[in-house]
């Protein structure tokens, strides 16, 4: 019997796929954090949009190439550790399963409780409600991945709906008198000190780029068709985050979107009135909580292949499989980090840490392509990076300016993310080093 992956996936069922792995929550509550920081001005905001997207196209292109080259389970911590070796491998694995997977489901779980506990008129009860989230989205994985599954598919068709509907109706019932393009930023805002920070906060809408590679040993022609569905699909979801921004500021002013947790849901009650704008709320609150399950369905996943190597403190443990053979002490693991995150009660910081760490690796998974097209040369290579090695330097050189400007550029707050994300990622070191003496 084969064990290799049946070649089914053609050019739209890849380019859904991308679509579908990135279009998440981010977009409902990220203009937020983009318009205060920008000092409630459009114009950077906007740009910012359409700029992470061509980024995220140009990775997108970059580590496909990777991803198709080592069809291994694992992801990203696999490439790094066949280009670079074991210890980065395990530091990007490490990154993942402490910082990037648990921080994203604390932030859900946080922005899930703030607008819930708004829409009930109880928001003392946040923080037991960020917690709760997590335990029962965890205790909902330990049953079995079809569980999972089937929220993941009806999570899919609720994220759909809102954006439709507010970017269909924002332009019919929006007066559009607001500004959209100018100004750039506020009076007193420094526009080279905040661009790190915007384009970080935009970057979490667009996380999710990195699976796309995943599916070449599926697809038909992945040397065609993977690229066509990584532009195509990327291209979209870029249309769609850009658009939808439009009509977001077509019914309200950028001053106000940065006063509001949730953007949408404030443009929805502008529209629809408080009835209407309740409904369009909960939709997004059952895309927000798919997306978290993703998150704490796909992270132990990590966890489970690193004690599986037993690289990690307690690997036996973290290993075992429950009855319905899932990793359910690695969920419990994953879900313990997300719900001590979750006690900071702060969405952008927890995204903002997330974000940066994962795209230290994502920049050093660029590089790793053109070092494999020169120590590698003769592999064989199902798809390849077009435009070689212009695609590979957009992403290298835009990657590492977002990086560069929050650590060297930005204030003392978002430095002090930056550099909080690179101690937690350096705590991996002796971890590593402890389990290769034993």
């Amino acid at each position: 019997m084969s064990n290799e992956l049946k070649k089914t996936l053609g050019l739209s069922a890849a380019m859904s796929t991308v679509i579908g792995s990135v279009i998440g929550s981010g977009v409902f509550f990220k203009p937020q954090a983009v318009y205060a920081l920008t000092g409630g001005e459009p114009g950077l905001g906007m740009l910012a949009w359409l700029f992470a997207g061509l980024m995220t196209i140009a990775a997108g292109l970059t580590a496909a190439e990777v991803a198709a080259m080592i069809p291994k389970t694992g992801g990203m911590m696999v490439y790094i550790k066949e280009i670079y070796g074991d210890k980065l491998g395990f530091l990007a694995g490490w990154m993942q399963i402490v910082l990037f997977f648990p921080g994203m489901a604390a932030a859900l779980a946080v922005i899930f409780a703030q607008q819930f506990t708004e829409m009930i008129g109880a928001t003392q009860f946040q923080l037991p409600v960020a917690i709760g989230l997590i335990i029962i989205v965890a205790f909902l994985n330990t049953m079995g991945s079809k569980t999972a599954g089937g929220i993941q598919t009806v999570s899919t068709v609720c994220k759909l709906i809102p954006l439709v509907v507010i970017m269909v109706f924002g332009f019919i019932k929006g007066s559009g008198e607001a500004d959209v393009f100018r100004p750039l930023v506020g009076s007193g805002v420094s526009l080279g000190s905040v661009i790190g920070q915007v384009l970080i906060a935009i970057l979490f809408a667009y996380e999710g780029w990195m699976n796309v590679g995943a599916i070449a040993g599926e697809m038909k022609n992945p040397g065609k068709d993977l690229p066509r569905a990584i532009i195509g699909g990327l291209t979209i979801t870029t249309a769609v985050y850009f658009v939808i921004n439009l009509a977001y500021l077509w019914v309200l002013p950028a001053s106000q979107l940065a006063l509001e947790t949730s953007p949408a849901s404030a443009v929805a009650t502008k529209i629809f009135g408080d009835v209407g704008g309740t409904i369009i709320s909960v939709g997004i609150l059952i895309s927000v909580f798919g997306t978290l399950n993703g998150y704490l369905l796909t992270g132990p996943r990590v966890v489970y292949t690193l004690a599986e190597d037993k690289t990690l403190p307690f690997s036996d443990k973290l290993a075992k499989l429950n009855g319905a053979k899932v990793p359910a002490n690695a969920i419990i693991f994953m879900a313990t980090i997300a719900g001590i995150y979750a006690l900071t009660n702060q969405f952008n910081l927890l995204t903002d840490l997330a974000v940066f760490a994962s795209w230290l690796f994502y920049v050093l998974t660029f590089i790793g392509v053109i070092k494999l097209r020169k120590t590698q040369p003769d592999t064989p290579r199902s798809y390849k990076v077009p435009l070689y090695p212009i695609i590979p330097l957009i992403a290298i050189i835009s990657g590492s300016f977002v990086l560069i400007n929050l650590l060297l550029f930005s204030g003392w707050g978002p430095r002090l993310v930056a550099f909080g994300s690179l101690g937690i990622t350096a705590l991996g070191l002796p971890i590593y080093l402890m389990n290769k003496k034993n």
